[in-house]
């Protein structure tokens, strides 16, 4: 899989995508990664990318020129995606739906705001992490590709590791989790998991994972009811 990154910021990616997953799945060819500046799509000795908006305002906006010639330069094959908070919300759907694809482009954001043409008329989609605004789009490209390569087959080493994940299964929350000791400062492992009755087990990881779907992310176990056939449930 090719994952593009367009950012005035290139140097934020080198770290982070050369570490655990994102770095060993590089490593073994599973990905590469293309980190693009955007700048090198200017015309002007000061590098220019931004410039006043029409209307006045607040803020500077982010030109539209650089982005396309940059993206015509990559001439991706895959989805064209806009880190911007009007965006869709990024579920795991998307990271599932992205891993399956050969090439994935992610456009960064800065300043006030991208111009609209990106968006209209060059970006496939756009996406947002959550109803929050971030200094710029470069935070969430990293989340949006470490979500899809950690999909990747062998970039996990196993499948069940990415299967037990919150949202894998059924959409629901995964079951918390516990290590040695089985006792620390008073308190204690569930028994279950200390049964070793494999079937026991089963029963309380899906309890829990129910328990905090309900608790915590009613929304999701809405869906969950929904899909299974039994939205009256409690």
């Amino acid at each position: 899989m090719k994952i593009n990154i367009v950012t005035i910021f290139p140097e934020f990616f080198s770290g982070p995508l050369s570490l655990s997953i994102p770095g060993r799945a590089a490593e073994t060819g599973l990905v590469t990664y293309r980190i693009v500046d955007l700048r090198d799509y200017t015309h002007d000795r000061h590098r220019t990318v931004d410039d006043t908006p029409y209307g006045g305002g607040t803020g500077m906006v982010m030109k539209p020129e650089p982005f396309f010639e940059a993206v015509e330069a990559l001439a991706p094959t895959g989805s064209i995606v806009l880190l911007s908070a009007r965006g869709k919300r990024f579920e795991h759907a998307d990271a599932v739906r992205f891993a399956v694809r050969e090439e994935l482009t992610l456009l960064c954001g800065h300043y006030k705001d991208v111009d609209q043409r990106v968006a209209e008329h060059l970006a496939t989609e756009e996406i947002s992490l959550g109803d929050f605004v971030l200094s710029g789009g470069e935070v969430a490209a990293l989340a949006v590709a470490d979500a899809v390569v950690r999909l990747l087959p062998g970039a996990l080493g196993t499948h069940e590791s990415a299967a037990t994940d919150s949202f894998y299964d059924e959409g629901l929350l995964s079951p918390p989790s516990y290590t040695r000791p089985a006792a620390y400062r008073g308190h204690t492992v569930p028994a279950e998991l200390l049964s070793g009755d494999h079937a026991r087990i089963a029963a309380w990881r899906r309890r829990e994972a129910e328990r905090l779907t309900r608790e915590r992310r009613p929304d999701l176990w809405q869906r969950h009811l929904q899909a299974s056939g039994d939205a009256g449930g409690e």
